[in-house]
């Protein structure tokens, strides 16, 4: 009979393609997970693994069965959910993954109050491009995503939270610090900085910006950013400009001004969790309490559209 240690040892193997760290990761000895692993295989009358292969990797039977496997635990964790339904108390672990345009700002307006409000829930949070998130969603070593959407991702359940309007920032010298009614049209203007590869926001950005003719010439150095802040200091020190997420613009800064651009285009921020996802109430407070924390105005898309960035 295969046991439920056996389907979460073959799953580890899975996740992190190596005896060992399968093993460390479970906290158990490599010698015990891999005798464990081939005695379910003795028993099936299968060979779930390549041992041959580096990295490991599953056989054509064993993707089948490591499939079910993850849904059967999936499955089985909701024991305790209903459990913990039925007494009415929130406790419980949860790990979420959110984009690096989003973690800075949004993080600390629902987190610290999130942990105080619910002390009995363990909360592990992890800073992920989207294609890790998603990938980590479907391998169940993450609950949750925070991230933006449409995804259009098989297996993969979207929930909006809000919407958040995409501003420019720009030097006090670029030709954008003092024009109104700023049309898609205008954002092929030179001088644009970009997130580099990986980043939703970039994709988005040069979606809008390509509307018509394509983005215009380069800033004065061809630089790619992972981070918001370094091109925010970029615009403020050598021009140009850039498009940022409304969480991320600093309305109070001296040394850039801020515009909207027409027709207001947005980018909507969501959940995005499994078919499986076997914590659905405690999903439904953090929900509720990241809608609490920005503004209500961001919660309907009514004002402007969409950007897509897949």
């Amino acid at each position: 009979m295969t046991s439920l240690i056996q389907l979460e040892y073959i799953v580890a193997v899975d996740t992190y393609r190596h005896f060992v760290t399968a093993a460390e990761k479970c906290f158990v000895t490599q010698p015990t997970l891999s005798m464990q692993i081939k005695k379910m295989e003795d028993d099936l009358g299968i060979v779930i693994f390549d041992r041959t292969k580096q990295p490991i990797i599953p056989t054509e039977i064993g993707i089948k069965i490591i499939e079910q496997a993850r849904t059967t635990i999936s499955e089985a964790k909701k024991i305790n959910e209903i459990i913990n339904d039925y007494s009415n108390s929130i406790t419980g672990e949860i790990s979420i993954g959110i984009i690096p345009s989003l973690a800075p700002y949004l993080l600390p307006l629902f987190i610290g109050k999130f942990t105080k409000k619910y002390p009995d829930v363990s909360v592990k949070v992890v800073e992920l491009l989207t294609d890790e998130i998603i990938s980590q969603l479907k391998k169940d070593t993450l609950d949750v995503g925070i991230l933006v959407t449409p995804l259009q991702e098989k297996g993969i359940i979207e929930e909006v939270l809000f919407y958040e309007e995409m501003k420019i920032i720009s030097n006090k010298s670029h030709a954008f610090a003092t024009k109104n009614n700023i049309k898609t049209e205008d954002l092929t203007s030179d001088g644009l900085w970009l997130l580099n590869n990986g980043h939703c926001f970039r994709s988005q950005v040069v979606n809008l910006c390509s509307y018509k003719t394509g983005v215009g010439k380069k800033p004065l150095f061809d630089y790619e950013s992972g981070s918001l802040e370094t091109i925010k200091k970029l615009v403020e020190i050598e021009g140009g400009y850039a498009l940022f997420p409304e969480l991320a613009v600093d309305t109070k800064s001296s040394n850039t001004i801020t515009k909207q651009i027409n027709k207001t285009p947005l980018r909507e921020v969501s959940f995005a969790y499994t078919r499986n996802y076997s914590k659905k109430r405690l999903l439904n407070i953090l929900s509720q309490d990241i809608k609490n924390a920005v503004p209500k105005y961001m919660l309907s898309k009514e004002r402007g559209f969409v950007v897509e960035w897949r």
